[in-house]
């Protein structure tokens, strides 16, 4: 089967290990997801499967770069992975009032520099920083431009304070937390995130792996849930090819066309075949399906 499942990732999971359950269901070895979550972080985590694994550089590419998260923070403190389940580095008594926390996100929207956690992803002299991290080794991450949007403070229930963010891609949320509490002369540590859009996928269209799974273990029909794997190609024109010239394309050939040069999605009556890309009057295969 080849398609995208819209999870909504528990908080603790992998995303690769989030991926592998998905496509174990539905009989795939062959997947990808977009956009990769902190194990602590829930939220939207596209799961592609099968061949539509070939359309993730080209979702990534057509749809608005930008990702929406909800996160919450506890100011006092300041832990090795600036979320609640590190170590606390760091302790103040100074917790700031709303006005400061509101001009502290104003500051911040933009673009910025922004120095990501030491447990992280990056590379840093060859290696993941969260290793050189977990070895007890002082990173040196060099700030990156990131676009904040937008950043709202919420409210607080009892200690924890509530923001929303809308934020590009690269963007770490347990750094807008630090920066926050830094601008405030304070420190504070990230209590969840919970990711709501990414690359146009939306956190209502969502669904739970618990959910797939009991679905699938009481033979359920989980296929429903399974979306094609060009709903997420944006303005992407498309191209319809007859018989011969499917066959002709599928093969690796040029197909004669009048339309301007670009991207095409290339179709065989309804069914979806791939990625095309016209070039000076000819239509050659990008991706195939």
């Amino acid at each position: 089967m080849d398609g995208i499942i819209i999870l909504d990732k528990e908080s603790g999971l992998f995303s690769r290990t989030a991926g592998w359950h998905v496509a174990k269901m539905f009989g795939e070895k062959k997947f990808g997801h977009i956009g990769t979550l902190d194990p602590m972080a829930s939220g939207v985590l596209p799961i592609l499967i099968g061949n539509a694994t070939k359309m993730i550089p080209f979702i990534e590419e057509v749809n608005e770069n930008k990702k929406e998260y909800l996160f919450g923070l506890r100011f006092g403190i300041e832990t090795d992975s600036l979320d609640i389940t590190g170590n606390i580095t760091k302790t103040s008594n100074n917790i700031p009032d709303d006005k400061d926390i509101e001009n502290a996100c104003k500051t911040l929207v933009g673009e910025i520099n922004q120095v990501p956690p030491a447990f992280s992803a990056v590379h840093v002299n060859g290696k993941r920083a969260y290793e050189l991290a977990r070895q007890g080794e002082i990173v040196d991450i060099k700030p990156r431009k990131i676009v904040i949007y937008e950043l709202k403070y919420i409210g607080k229930s009892n200690n924890e304070y509530d923001f929303r963010v809308v934020c590009s891609r690269g963007t770490y949320v347990r750094s807008i937390v630090r920066d926050i509490a830094k601008m405030c002369n304070t420190v504070a540590t990230t209590t969840y995130i919970k990711r709501t859009e990414t690359n146009g996928f939306d956190i209502k269209n969502a669904v739970k792996l618990d959910f797939l799974e009991n679905l699938f273990n009481n033979s359920g029909d989980i296929s429903k849930y399974l979306m094609a794997p060009d709903c997420a190609l944006g303005d992407i024109p498309v191209i319809n090819l007859n018989d011969e010239d499917t066959k002709l394309y599928k093969n690796g050939g040029f197909i004669k066309t009048d339309e301007l040069n670009g991207l095409r999605r290339v179709y065989s009556g309804k069914k979806f075949i791939g990625i095309g890309r016209i070039i000076d009057g000819l239509l050659r295969p990008h991706r195939t399906i």
